[in-house]
């Protein structure tokens, strides 16, 4: 799909860190502690510790693989992307039903403590719950978030309040009674607690989940990576210190295998509260923690669905958004399947299954971060970059598969099924629709083969879609831009050489060496036209900050001399931006670039372009209009109180920058000592929300 629908950005902070939390806690805290312990005995608790240093270089891996490609699909698109569509096949659909496999654990995790209270069979509330669910995820990402924080906050309290009161009440009791159900501390030894590590990582595996929803995160440079950092921390701690309380306080027979050790653990240490009301309350909570997991679980399972139906991986019908602005059909198919999965399988297994492939994609996603590091595309441009690299990334990758073959051969099994299933679908399906590669070959381009020259345009496009960093001051560039007003029909080459003159000045580099270099970058493909503009660009070394050069030419340019083929400018060209940027910072100089190029895609860019009446007005008119006003200083208005006033001085709301002052036929950019004078015109730049707060102060154009 060349221009498929994209998804709202309703999702910020505190969603990633519910999303990435209530995916994590249901079985791995109500359900799994019971089985594990069997193979780990009272070592389990450790077991979870390690299970969460195992997932830790995947989580980072992911955070700097969904800031540079906030799409959805998560895993599956960033595979896809890295190591090529054959490995995102497999990681397509062993990622999608990994997750309904761990949803379908969830929904019978939460059947077996309801039937504690009610008697209930567990799998038919199993299925009313999936299908409610379904429903939920198809009305939207904002509602089924918004239940998600309110499920989260319950969830994370009432376990807080667990762990406390627990170790409190070992306090209370002696240690002789903990060190008793400590010894043997692993009876099985190494080996059993090493089982155990790769059977509760399924407890961590909806801490990246949250990834495949990128695509519907705000600011996703700072919310991914800090919402699954707080999500680990939270999910770790509560984990060991909840898991040791079960085992100090219930006797072995009493844990070994038990489908409900939270409400066991309360019934020991609970005797305040009258009648069974603590049973209640750890129904809450489990409802609160597998709703939550089933919730996340079928959202971030149907945006794999999604993205690969974009990709046409799958048919393109798993790609349409409904009129809720969610994935219908994916959603309906997830739900479905997630049904049939509650109905037949049992839970041991859903376990085991739901882990032996995660850690396998664990193990894949680390080693993506290696080759899109290594592939060196320029286009590639994290907002967060994963520490320890590349030691961090190896060990995330043999962690997990040395994991993966001590959980048997049902595990080793299903996971080379899963990778055969996809194997042939791939051959019998994709591959006849597919053109695209991964960045793999971008590493084998280094080494004298071929690279994917259309992967480098799309994360090109991605960047465009992203739009700026606070720290880019594209604003700024603009305020300092040269800029000049051409008369007549000029040439490229022409326009080159004048372009070189003035930059010449403010880079320090002689006007013939930037001559030359932007002509050369034109005729090898490197100057973008589109809208009736020119973007020729290019990185040099030694200077502090981007310079641009903008320049107005109503009369036209003749591009036939630029080296671009002819139907490279299909548009008479009336606008020239040469951006000249410091070699080492490849990410701000391209994200600066796509913003240029977003705003002469506007189609009222070109008529505001020839429209401005001085270098003021067309400086503004780069920049969008949600982040800018125009506030001429007169008196008998609002703003006859800035008059004779430092402009550091002046009563201008935080977040809005005064970047331009028009005062007679000059344009100057101020300083914080510029005293406003009457007749001055301020160009504010800022947030929409801080410019929307200017213009109803002093209702400024």
């Amino acid at each position: 799909m060349a221009n498929p629908p994209k998804l709202k950005k309703s999702l910020k902070l505190f969603d990633v860190y519910a999303i990435s939390t209530g995916a994590m806690f249901s079985s791995g805290f109500f359900l799994l502690p019971g089985i594990a312990f069997m193979w780990a005995g009272p070592s389990v608790f450790l077991a979870y510790l390690l299970a969460a240093v195992a997932a830790a270089p995947a989580m980072f891996s992911k955070a700097e693989l969904a800031t540079a490609m906030p799409r959805a699909g998560g895993t599956y698109y960033f595979l896809d992307r890295s190591l090529g569509p054959l490995a995102g096949t497999v990681a397509g659909l062993g990622a999608w039903f990994g997750l309904i496999l761990k949803t379908a654990f969830a929904l019978v995790g939460f059947g077996a403590y309801l039937a504690l209270v009610l008697d209930v069979s567990i799998r038919p509330v199993a299925v009313g719950l999936a299908f409610l669910f379904l429903v939920l995820n198809i009305l939207g990402a904002k509602e089924s978030s918004l239940v998600q924080r309110v499920l989260v906050t319950v969830l994370v309290m009432i376990l807080a309040a667990f762990v406390i009161e627990g170790l409190l009440s070992l306090g209370e009791t002696g240690v002789d009674i903990r060190r008793d159900r400590l010894t043997p501390f692993a009876p099985q030894g190494s080996y059993g607690l090493i089982s155990a590590v790769g059977l509760v990582f399924v407890s961590y595996a909806g801490l990246t989940k949250v990834a495949s929803v990128a695509e519907e995160v705000q600011n996703p440079d700072r919310n991914l990576p800090l919402g699954m950092i707080l999500s680990l921390l939270t999910a770790t701690t509560l984990y060991v210190l909840g898991v040791f309380v079960m085992i100090a306080v219930l006797p072995p027979e009493t844990l070994a295998g038990n489908l409900t050790p939270v409400a066991a653990a309360v019934e020991v240490f609970v005797h305040w509260m009258p009648g069974n009301w603590e049973l209640w309350l750890v129904l809450l909570a489990a409802f609160a923690a597998f709703a939550s997991t089933a919730n996340a679980g079928i959202m971030s399972a149907a945006r794999y669905l999604l993205a690969m139906g974009r990709d046409h991986l799958v048919p393109e019908a798993f790609a349409a958004i409904g009129r809720f602005g969610t994935p219908t059909f994916a959603t309906v198919v997830t739900g479905l399947i997630t049904i049939l999965a509650v109905v037949t399988l049992d839970v041991e297994g859903l376990a085991k299954l739901a882990s032996s492939f995660q850690l396998l994609l664990f193990a894949l996603i680390n080693l993506a971060v290696i080759v899109m590091r290594e592939s060196r595309i320029e286009s590639y441009d994290p907002g967060y970059r994963a520490p320890g690299y590349p030691l961090v990334q190896i060990a995330g990758f043999l962690i997990p598969v040395g994991l993966i073959l001590q959980m048997g051969w049902l595990a080793l099994g299903f996971t080379a099924g899963v990778i055969g299933v996809s194997i042939m679908w791939y051959v019998l399906y994709a591959h006849q629709r597919l053109v695209r590669e991964g960045a793999i070959l971008h590493v084998f381009a280094r080494l004298g083969q071929q690279r994917d020259e259309d992967l480098d345009l799309e994360f090109r496009m991605m960047l465009k879609d992203m739009g700026l960093r606070e720290s880019d001051s594209f604003d700024e560039v603009v305020s300092h831009a040269l800029v000049e007003d051409v008369p007549g029909l000029i040439g490229f080459e022409h326009l080159t050489a004048r372009a070189a003159t003035h930059l010449e000045h403010v880079v320090g580099v002689e006007a013939g060496e930037l001559e030359r270099r932007f002509l050369e970058g034109s005729r090898v493909g490197m100057t973008p036209v589109s809208h009736g503009a020119a973007l020729p660009h290019l990185r040099i070394p030694g200077i502090d900050r981007p310079w641009l050069f903008a320049a107005r030419c109503a009369g036209g340019v003749r591009m036939e001399d630029s080296g671009l083929p002819d139907t490279a400018a299909p548009a008479p060209v009336q606008a020239v931006f040469f951006l000249v940027s410091p070699e080492g910072d490849t990410g701000r100089h391209l994200r600066i670039l796509a913003r240029i190029a977003s705003r002469v895609d506007d189609t009222q860019f070109l008529n505001d372009w020839l429209s401005a009446r001085n270098e003021q007005e067309l400086k503004e008119a780069l920049i969008r209009r949600d982040r800018l006003c125009s506030l001429p200083i007169a008196r008998s208005t609002a703003t006859e109180s800035l008059i004779g006033v430092a402009l550091r001085e002046a009563p201008l709301h935080d977040g809005v920058l005064v970047a331009l002052v028009s005062r007679s036929a000059d344009v100057i950019v101020p300083t914080g000592t510029t005293i406003l004078e009457e007749g001055d015109r301020l160009t504010i730049i800022g947030s929409p929300g801080a410019v929307a707060r200017i213009r109803s102060r002093y209702d400024c154009i």
